[in-house]
């Protein structure tokens, strides 16, 4: 049997369509929704209570950590490891980023995942929250992998980023090293 050019061209052809058919299909997956939520909505209290307390941990890598549970506040020093300093917020500031909490309804139906996770990049920021409210603790996490971030968790991004400008105002802050290097 005899080979010919344009067998080989449409033997060519037909495993170029066989490859766009297979890519196209592993592309147009579609994740379903996960539920995010660990614990039933709970209405928060409308007093903030005497053992409000949360930490956050964000940022690539999510090195960098605000933390009430024990007055710390941890930076992201990229290859020079990381840097904790001891910071304790005011009853007042404590007020503040709980009324925002409230209003955001955190102990809420929060979604944080994205439907569609076709698109994956790196690096990418990731939040990790716990926060406590009358001996119940609830975690909440999201991230920017899948190149979108839902409404609920842009909503947090934007109450951590009230307290990061807060912490880094405050010279127990400043007076951690500089981060050396970057994520790429």
């Amino acid at each position: 049997m005899k080979i010919t050019g344009a067998f080989i061209r449409a033997l060519i052809l037909l495993s170029l369509l066989i490859i766009l058919v297979l890519a196209g299909c592993e592309g147009a997956k579609k994740s379903s929704p996960i539920s995010t939520t660990a614990t039933p909505a709970v209405a928060m209290p409308e007093q903030k209570p005497a053992d409000f307390a949360f930490s956050v941990r964000y940022g690539v890598t999510a090195k960098n950590e605000i933390n009430t549970f024990n007055g710390t506040v941890t930076k992201d020093l990229v290859s020079s490891g990381t840097a904790t300093a001891n910071l304790k917020l005011t009853d007042a500031e404590m007020t503040d980023i709980y009324n925002r909490m409230r209003e955001l309804n955190v102990l809420g139906e929060l979604k944080l995942e994205v439907e569609d996770k076709a698109c994956a990049q790196v690096p990418y920021v990731e939040e990790h929250w716990l926060i406590q409210i009358n001996g119940e603790q609830r975690p909440l996490d999201w991230s920017e992998e899948h190149c979108q971030i839902p409404s609920d968790a842009r909503k947090l991004k934007e109450l951590r980023n009230v307290i990061v400008e807060l912490v880094t105002s405050r010279s127990e802050y400043q007076a951690l090293p500089e981060a050396v290097g970057g994520y790429e």
